[in-house]
């Protein structure tokens, strides 16, 4: 019966590895199989990951593209939905938001026309889209932003 205890591999299936350099009868000594001279017989060698023998890299021959800009403004995105679980006639703005756990403290906010209002909400953003202005405003609300020219 098969068990773990006398479980082992198939014939053939295993081999010994080269023990490289333990002198002439071993069949690797010497040269240890790297052959005479050369980069490739001397320690610390090795061809570097891209090394193309001398050839102009691949990542050098091809043209650098596109551009980070490490000033662009990330906005958290808060639907109109989410914002109807307010009561009505209260000050909406980024502590608010904070406090109900919708955005993370420190973050831009925008809000979108996802969804419906149906309360009137005063709302203090960074940054509102028009639709969800005019619904708001429909619903009897009011919105202050950062500034006039940021609503989209």
């Amino acid at each position: 019966m098969l068990t773990l205890a006398n479980l082992s591999p198939q014939k053939g299936a295993t081999k010994n590895r080269k023990r490289l350099g333990r002198g002439p009868g071993s069949g690797h000594g010497k040269t240890a199989g790297r052959g005479h001279k050369g980069y490739k017989s001397r320690s610390g060698s090795g061809i570097k990951p891209g090394f193309e023998g001398g050839q102009m890299p691949l990542q050098r021959r091809l043209p650098k593209r596109g551009f980070t800009n490490i000033f662009k403004k990330e906005y958290t995105i808060v639907s109109l939905s989410q914002l109807d679980s307010f009561d009505g006639n209260t000050e909406i703005d980024q502590a608010a938001l904070v406090e109900a756990g919708i955005v993370k403290e420190g973050t831009l906010v925008k809000v979108l026309a996802n969804g419906e209002v149906t309360k009137a909400l005063n709302i203090n953003v960074d940054k509102i889209s028009g639709s969800a202005k005019s619904k708001i405003e429909a619903a009897g609300g009011k919105i202050i932003t950062a500034s006039p020219s940021d609503s989209e």
